[in-house]
C-alpha cells in the first residue's frame, strides 16, 4: 500500500517557520490502529488525514498518542495541499468533522480563513498551583474546551519555562497562557504534554477560545495575534459571535510516500 504525504508548515509563510503538519489524502478511511501508527512515526504534533465525499472532504487528526476532535493547524496544511498540490478548483472546501462542518477559503492575498465554531471561557479559581507549575502566577484563570491563564505581559509569556509533567496534571487535553501583545492584539502558548505535545509551535484550535476572550476584552472584532513559541506564527483573527474565522499561511515543505 501506496500513501502519498505531505509536511506543511501552517501559519507561515516560509518554511522551519510555523506548525509542522503531516497531511495524508485517502481514498478510503485506513483502519484506527494504522492511522494512530502513521501519526506515532511522523512525531509531528498532529497528523491530518482527509477522504473526498459528496459535499466535501471528511478529516481527522491524529497526535502521535490519540485522536483529537478539532486541530487547526492541521486543517490548514490539509486545505493548503488541497489548494497548492492538488490543483483543488472550489472556492471553498468543507471539512466534515467530529467537531461539525470546517469551512476554509482563501482570500486574494493567499491566506487560508477556517470558519471554527467560537468556546466562550468562563472564568475559574485562580489556583495557586498554576503559579507552581508556570514559575509566575497568572492574573486569572478560564476554562471552556481547553485551560486559559491570562497573564500581564507578553515578556511574562515570553519567559515562562513550566514544569511538563505538572502540566499533565492540569488538563488532559492543554494549557493555553496568553497576554495582550506588544505588537499584536494579543499572543499566547499553548502546551500538550498529556497528548505528546510538550509545547506545539502554533494551535489553530486554542484561538477558538482566544478570540472572543480577546475580541470582548480588546472591543473589536477583527485581530492579529502571534503564538510566541520557539518557531512562532502568525493568526489572522475575526470574531463572529458563535463562530470565529482563524486565517494564516502556509508552506509545502516536503512531499513523499508513505509504503505499508
Amino acid at each position: 500500500m501506496n500513501i502519498p504525504i505531505y509536511q506543511v508548515d501552517a501559519f507561515h509563510d516560509q518554511i522551519f517557520k510555523g506548525n509542522p503538519a503531516a497531511v495524508c489524502p485517502l481514498d478510503k478511511w485506513l483502519p484506527d490502529p494504522l492511522m494512530q501508527a502513521i501519526a506515532m512515526e511522523n512525531n509531528l504534533s498532529e497528523t491530518a488525514f482527509f477522504v473526498k465525499i459528496n459535499n466535501g472532504f471528511g478529516i481527522r487528526w491524529f497526535t502521535p498518542k490519540i485522536e483529537v476532535d478539532l486541530c487547526g493547524h492541521a486543517t490548514l496544511a490539509s486545505a493548503h495541499v488541497l489548494f497548492s498540490n492538488l490543483n483543488y478548483k472550489k472556492k471553498e472546501i468543507v471539512f466534515h468533522s467530529k467537531s461539525g462542518n470546517l469551512i476554509i477559503t482563501r482570500d486574494p492575498n493567499g491566506i487560508l480563513q477556517m470558519n471554527f465554531p467560537a468556546y466562550h471561557a468562563k472564568k475559574i479559581k485562580n489556583d495557586k498551583l498554576y503559579g507552581k507549575v508556570f514559575g509566575i502566577q497568572p492574573l486569572s484563570a478560564y476554562r471552556a474546551t481547553k485551560l486559559m491563564l491570562l497573564y500581564e505581559s507578553e515578556d511574562e509569556i515570553k519567559s515562562i519555562s513550566p514544569q511538563f509533567e505538572e502540566v499533565k496534571l492540569l488538563d488532559d487535553v492543554g494549557v493555553i497562557i496568553t497576554s495582550k501583545g506588544n505588537e499584536y492584539d494579543f499572543v499566547s502558548r499553548f502546551f500538550a504534554p498529556a497528548v505528546g505535545i510538550n509545547e506545539d509551535p502554533v494551535t489553530g484550535s486554542a484561538h477558538s477560545l482566544l478570540i472572543p476572550f480577546w475580541a470582548d476584552k480588546l472591543g473589536k472584532s477583527i485581530l492579529k495575534a502571534h503564538q510566541c513559541s520557539e518557531r512562532g506564527g502568525f493568526i489572522y483573527c475575526e470574531y463572529l459571535k458563535e463562530r470565529v474565522v482563524i486565517g494564516g499561511k502556509a508552506k509545502t515543505y516536503m512531499k513523499g510516500t508513505i509504503y505499508i
